[in-house]
């Protein structure tokens, strides 16, 4: 799908993102497209190769989609990895993005989805006029 995102639609996407990031002490929050794409990005992410991050959470997010309908679920709409020092949580925002958080121990899942339910209403407005009013039709 082709979509135009304007520089005021990434302004007010680049403020949530930064409150996230700022309010939750996550490392980085990446805001990407169901097929992968990245769309915006904030935070730090030294040695890290944010695009293939953004293929590859589209895939988990899609290989667990079709894992919830095997159950009997619409979507799983959040997932969260956990690791020895770093932690990674994705979440739906509407049909067609998901936002990805990277954090370590230095802070809690508890302040992470606190924070994260604040933005995701801001985000979802944001991104259902992006999505849904400025298609670009196919030529």
């Amino acid at each position: 799908m082709n979509i135009i995102i304007t520089k005021k639609d990434l302004e007010k996407i680049d403020f949530c993102l930064n409150q996230m990031v700022s309010s939750s002490r996550a490392h980085s929050v990446l805001l990407i497209d169901r097929s992968g794409q990245l769309i915006a990005h904030h935070g730090n992410t030294p040695g890290i190769d944010i695009l293939s991050l953004s293929a590859l959470t589209a895939a988990n997010f899609g290989a667990t989609a079709e894992i919830a309908r095997m159950l009997g679920e619409e979507e799983f709409t959040l997932l969260f990895h956990k690791g020895k020092t770093e932690n990674v949580y994705f979440s739906a925002i509407g049909e067609h993005a998901i936002m990805v958080t990277l954090f370590n121990d230095n802070t809690s899942l508890g302040l992470i989805r606190l924070q994260m339910n604040k933005v995701i209403d801001e985000l979802s407005k944001i991104l259902s006029s992006i999505f849904e009013k400025r298609k670009v039709p196919k030529s």
